[in-house]
């Protein structure tokens, strides 16, 4: 006579039991990456907003425009100073293409206006732009760069 070989039913008991164990302490782990993709998202505004400054910062130069001449980037103007651009929705906003899941606040056309972009889905998620200032507005040398700064408290 043949034997059949095969799983008891009391072993696939214990194989369900253990696998619920382990989904219960690893589920909740994997499950909420709601942090991780706002973080992600202020993460890729910055880096938009930092390389729209540096090309629209490249296009002045090739033109061969004062630190204050706006520039065009495919069919949009950009308003600049102090070689960069302002910090405002004609500015940076435009250059970066920036729209939809930002409230944004502050600015202006003036070298060290600060502007914020603060994520809609999380109040302390926010990503600022420092325009570029200068000794005299609008004239070389340029004494700061612009800087973008991300802040993902309370995301």
């Amino acid at each position: 006579m043949k034997k059949q070989r095969g799983f008891t039913l009391i072993e696939l008991i214990m194989v369900i039991v253990i696998l619920g164990v382990l989904s219960a302490f690893a589920l909740p782990r994997f499950a909420d990456f709601g942090e991780d993709a706002r973080v992600a998202s202020l993460n890729a505004l910055a880096g938009a907003l930092r390389a729209a400054a540096n090309i629209a910062h490249a296009q002045q130069l090739a033109d061969g425009g004062t630190p204050g001449a706006d520039v065009t980037l495919e069919g949009a103007d950009i308003t600049m100073v102090n070689g960069y651009p302002t910090a405002d929705e004609d500015g940076i906003t435009t250059a970066a293409q920036v729209a939809g899941d930002y409230t944004i606040t502050g600015g202006g056309t003036a070298g060290g206006s600060v502007l914020t972009y603060t994520l809609t889905t999380g109040a302390g998620c926010t990503v600022t732009y420092k325009a570029a200032t200068a000794a005299t507005e609008n004239q070389n040398p340029i004494t700061a760069a612009p800087a973008v700064v991300v802040t993902p408290g309370g995301c």
